[in-house]
């Protein structure tokens, strides 16, 4: 028998933190409602991400609780408990998030046995992270969701729903744009993730010239600085941060876009999941860590030379970022604005190309 019974009446899953990771969860939300199709599925997520996921159709409520501060456990023992969840499924790693569940009296807790936090859960996957390295996110949750439902197989597709009115939001904030268009993504939240601002121009520059494209530029309100560094370097580009994007406008806009350009941070999976080309950039972050299976992607990472048995994490210095020419990010693009513009549709693999990495792009399931 499952942790989670198939009989179950209010079931609650916990959320990861962080955009991209809060996406690569979408199919352990899918699988929920497929195994147990009458529960009621409340999610729990970390405010802004509940816009995001909003008009999912796998979860019936959606709460956005903020848990940090000394009292962060004790809040969200108490929101946990006042949705009287039979069971919980916990996908973030914290000890806090799982000492939560525990204070909540929730029945059945289910989560990763990890951290030293296995004693406050009621059902606990066994997980080594010393001899599981790389796994990628999405198949780490798979294998969670697996073993907690008493399912065999789970389709792995992102899922994000774009509404009407994100689609309203994303035409006024991409006023004066009439044509294609590229997205860029310079930001990231560790500077070691950020291919430098002046490289991402140089490609705006080119694609701009040679297509014919308008470039848009994309950032948090903390990245303001970084996207107008790219903007001054792109004639007639579009600065998102200065037109005041939102999560749900910026769905809308990467769904009309032509290709995103993209450091590893949380836009790419808003892309994959709505069937967006990508042109990837990875340095000191293995992308084994976030392969994402049947996306119309292409992968350039600092050194694609690096030995299958070395993670990119372990040598930052030889997989710096900056080490990507913009050459290859120039090449990577062109290619796939060529297949689509002649007519090969979107959401498909692509196969490799010069400096690209596909690696760990297995399926997951």
């Amino acid at each position: 028998m499952s942790p989670i019974p198939h009989g179950t009446n209010r079931l609650l899953i916990d959320m990861p933190s962080w955009l991209g990771d809060c996406i690569m969860a979408t199919p352990v939300l899918r699988a929920a409602r497929t195994a147990i199709p009458e529960a009621r599925i409340v999610g729990l997520v970390r405010p802004g991400l509940d816009r995001l996921l909003a008009g999912c159709p796998f979860v019936d409520e959606w709460i956005a609780l903020d848990p940090r501060g000394v009292a962060g456990v004790w809040r969200r023992a108490k929101v946990i408990r006042a949705v009287r969840p039979d069971a919980a499924l916990l996908l973030p790693n914290s000890f806090r998030a799982a000492l939560a569940l525990r204070l909540s009296g929730t029945r059945i807790r289910a989560g990763y046995a990890r951290d030293a936090r296995g004693f406050l859960l009621t059902h606990g996957l066994a997980f080594d992270k010393r001899r599981e390295r790389p796994i990628a996110t999405l198949e780490y949750y798979l294998r969670l969701a697996k073993w907690s439902l008493g399912v065999e197989s789970i389709d792995p597709a992102l899922h994000l729903a774009v509404s009407e009115e994100d689609r309203a939001a994303a035409a006024s904030t991409l006023r004066g744009v009439t044509g294609p268009f590229v997205v860029l993504n310079p930001g990231g939240n560790k500077p070691g993730k950020r291919w430098p601002a002046e490289q991402f121009a140089v490609v705006g520059r080119a694609l701009s010239a040679r297509h014919g494209v308008r470039v848009v530029v994309n950032g948090s309100p903390g990245e303001r600085e970084i996207v107008r560094d790219v903007c001054a370097g792109v004639p007639d580009s579009i600065n998102l941060v200065e037109r005041g994007v939102t999560l749900g406008a910026l769905k809308g806009v990467i769904e009309r876009a032509l290709l995103v350009i993209t450091n590893d941070t949380g836009p790419r999976h808003i892309a994959a999941a709505l069937g967006t080309p990508l042109v990837t950039l990875f340095g000191p972050t293995d992308p084994r860590w976030t392969t994402l299976p049947g996306i119309r992607e292409r992968i350039i990472t600092a050194d694609p030379f690096l030995p299958e048995e070395l993670v990119a994490d372990d040598v930052p210095e030889r997989c710096a970022i900056g080490r990507i020419p913009a050459s290859d990010v120039i090449h990577a693009a062109e290619a796939i604005m060529g297949q689509v513009t002649a007519g090969e549709g979107r959401g498909r693999p692509l196969s490799k190309t010069r400096g690209a990495s596909e690696k760990g792009g297995g399926e997951a399931s």
